[in-house]
């Protein structure tokens, strides 16, 4: 049960890396700090203090770029592939004691491929929102995506049944929105 709990932990903080890279990092680096999550014995130095105040200061800065139009849109062409690879990461971080052939797996397919899913979508919503409305939504957009990090990071967290059950609901959205923006413009 420890190493299911485990894997949804890492999905659920995959999905939050989607929305923002570096707030479910600060998060777990809290978390960790002050002992409500313990981590893998190799990412032991994420619940450190020199790691606490690096991801404090960028995911100040990452919360900030996004509130700016037009340069949300270019952090977007970054953030796809570097989502995956924090999706992947994280989930290392967090899941239980697998054969490395498995951990490794989970890691790059389920964490990786949920982050990076998720800040697909999240990148397409912008650039809808950026032609639309001429980047005037765009902040909007992304102040209900660093609450959705957030919420989805803490849960993840101290709740992970709720945050998989999140995850769920969140992705079952994005689909219907994708299905629905799609025959609006056909």
């Amino acid at each position: 049960m420890e190493q299911l709990i485990s894997v949804i932990l890492g999905i659920s903080l995959a999905s939050a890396v989607g929305f923002r890279v570096f707030i479910p990092f600060l998060i777990v680096s809290v978390a960790a700090y002050f002992g409500y999550f313990e981590l893998n014995e190799n990412w032991q130095w994420i619940g450190g203090m020199p790691a606490i105040l690096t991801f404090a200061i960028a995911t100040i800065v990452e919360i900030f770029a996004y509130f700016i139009p037009f340069v949300d849109n270019l952090l977007d062409t970054i953030a796809v592939p570097i989502a995956g690879i924090a999706g992947s990461a994280i989930m290392l971080s967090t899941i239980g004691e697998f054969d490395p052939l498995i951990t490794y797996s989970l890691a790059i397919l389920a964490g990786g491929g949920t982050a990076a899913l998720v800040k697909s979508a999240t990148s397409t919503s912008r650039l809808a929102s950026s032609t639309f409305t001429a980047g005037l939504a765009n902040p909007v957009v992304s102040a209900t995506e660093s609450g959705l990090s957030s919420v989805l990071s803490l849960s993840a967290i101290f709740v992970p049944i709720l945050a998989i059950i999140l995850v769920i609901s969140i992705l079952f959205l994005m689909y219907k929105l994708y299905t629905k923006t799609k025959k609006v413009i056909r």
